[in-house]
């Protein structure tokens, strides 16, 4: 038997040498940009200082600070190392050939802003490379470090932004642009696909006129409908902040800021969290996603969007509680129970009206809104591991798609124990849907899987098997876009997206047993 070598590949910043796993390629801890540390804290991504020598790219790079424990908690894995030095991105790839001008897949992963890393075991490109495809993953700054608004970085020279995260985003799609085809990737067949706020990533990327050059088409995984908080109440809470860290506002000056140890951003009270959203109103999202989607001036591109039958599992690490949400739709007279017919305790009504009006309402939202520019698709992921149906009456939680979208069952928990042929077969067709849309913009036959049309709400219930229904929860979802107004007062259809939260997710969550949902 042949031994695979460990190939070099030239790029623009220089050259990497790789590794072999199980059949394919593996380039990791490619620096994308320059670490953000020192005077390049709180700035835009600088460009990389080019290398001579090859470097070894065999190790993952440091993960963004972040809090270690909620990261494990939420099911993702150990995000260590991590350092403030994070931007640094990964390429799995069949093949290094020029020519070969495979889709390119970059996935953004999720965890509210503040934690989640490329490495961990749901994002492993192996997979969907050795499918003949290439699947990139990155890093992004998280936190106070990544989110943060102060009236000191806003005026200095070059400043305005506050989603440096987001910037992070932009650069790795940069750089994939000018490097992938070395890798044997199409730079002009990129599909980005995130989920939770990897998904609210995406629609920012959409949203933002300098990312529109670098990807062809999207997937929003469990996008949430909470609005982009606004450019002065963030800064609000980013002058706390900073005051709650011994620096008065008189001495608040850029460099002064920039001195504070990186690691006690991580022990600052929840309340002072953007999580789990970013800004609107700095020169990064000038305008609010929703906003945008509005006025037609998202990318012009396909887009699939849906959520999981559980998506709100996730609801108390964001601080909110779902018993809120149902009493602000009782006193604003929205009849609750004639769109949940049969739902008769309070507790499971809570948890099926904040799961739509937080997850479901939203993909059907930006869907119609997209549609009128480009296609789109949606999805409802309602399958569960044979072995884990009985622990899960609620339906899928929050994170526990990734894997199937990602073929990566075999290979994380909790489905890598309990695995059965079912549940590897179903995996390779969910992850053969991505596959498909990254090679040819549709995801599958119009009669497999129908695109949105406004009105008509067909969506793909992804089920064993899986089935197209039409007018899906049509007459919940109408009520909620119309209270949505009334609750919130502005674009989204949660109560106020402010804090205080709890660290949050990204994987599955703990599960609390209750009867399982009926069928919308």
């Amino acid at each position: 038997m042949v031994q695979q070598s460990a190939p070099v590949v030239s790029t623009v910043e220089g050259q990497l040498q790789g590794v072999v796993e199980e059949g394919v390629y593996a380039f990791k801890g490619i620096p994308y940009a320059q670490p953000p540390v020192g005077a390049l804290r709180w700035r835009p991504p600088a460009p990389v200082v080019p290398w001579k020598n090859i470097r070894q790219a065999s190790k993952f790079g440091n993960s963004s600070l972040q809090s270690r424990e909620a990261c494990i908690a939420g099911g993702g894995g150990d995000p260590v190392p991590m350092s403030e030095d994070c931007l640094y991105l990964n390429v799995w790839t069949p093949r290094v050939d020029a020519q070969a001008k495979l889709p390119v897949i970059v996935w953004i992963h999720g965890g509210a802003y503040v934690i989640g890393a490329s490495g961990l075991p749901p994002y492993n490109g192996v997979p969907m490379a050795a499918r003949d495809a290439i699947l990139v993953t990155l890093n992004y700054r998280l936190g106070h470090l990544g989110f943060l608004a102060h009236p000191a970085l806003q005026q200095e020279p070059g400043g305005g932004a506050a989603n440096f995260g987001l910037l992070d985003q932009l650069a790795a799609l940069q750089w994939v642009n000018r490097n992938i085809a070395k890798f044997g990737g199409d730079a002009n067949n990129v599909t980005l696909i995130g989920q939770s706020a990897g998904a609210k990533s995406v629609l920012s990327l959409f949203c933002m006129e300098a990312a529109r050059p670098c990807f062809q088409r999207g997937v929003a995984m469990s996008v949430y409908g909470m609005d982009e908080m606004p450019l002065e109440k963030a800064m609000l809470k980013g002058e706390a902040l900073i005051r709650g860290m011994g620096v008065t506002d008189a001495e608040a000056t850029p460099e002064r800021l920039r001195k504070l140890p990186a690691d006690a951003f991580w022990s600052q009270p929840p309340e002072h969290s953007l999580a789990p959203v970013a800004v609107c109103g700095d020169t990064v999202m000038p305008q609010s996603i929703l906003s945008t989607f509005k006025a037609q001036q998202q990318a012009r591109v396909p887009l699939i969007l849906g959520s999981t039958s559980d998506d709100v599992s996730v609801m108390m690490e964001m601080g909110r509680d779902p018993m809120d949400v149902l009493q602000a739709l009782r006193d604003n007279k929205v009849p609750i129970g004639l769109l949940y017919p049969g739902v008769t305790s309070d507790e499971e009504l809570a948890r099926q009206v904040c799961r739509d009006i937080v997850f479901t309402l939203i993909p059907r939202q930006i869907a119609d809104l997209h549609a009128k520019v480009s296609d789109a698709w949606r999805y409802y992921f309602d399958y569960t591991a044979t072995e884990l149906r009985p622990e899960r009456p609620d339906g899928v939680p929050h994170g526990s798609d990734i894997a199937y979208f990602l073929d990566t069952v075999a290979r994380c928990p909790p489905t890598q124990d309990v695995l059965s042929e079912e549940d590897r077969a179903y995996s390779r067709q969910v992850s053969g849907w991505m596959l498909q849309f990254a090679r040819s913009g549709a995801p599958a036959s119009a009669t497999e899987w129908p695109k949105h049309q406004q009105g008509e709400d067909r969506t793909l219930r992804m089920q064993q098997p899986p089935k197209v229904e039409t007018n899906f929860m049509q007459l919940r979802l109408n009520a909620f876009l119309l209270a949505s107004g009334i609750i919130n007062g502005a674009d989204s259809g949660m109560p106020d997206a402010s804090g205080p939260q709890r660290s949050s997710h990204h994987g599955a969550t703990p599960q609390k047993k209750s009867r399982p949902e009926g069928t919308p």
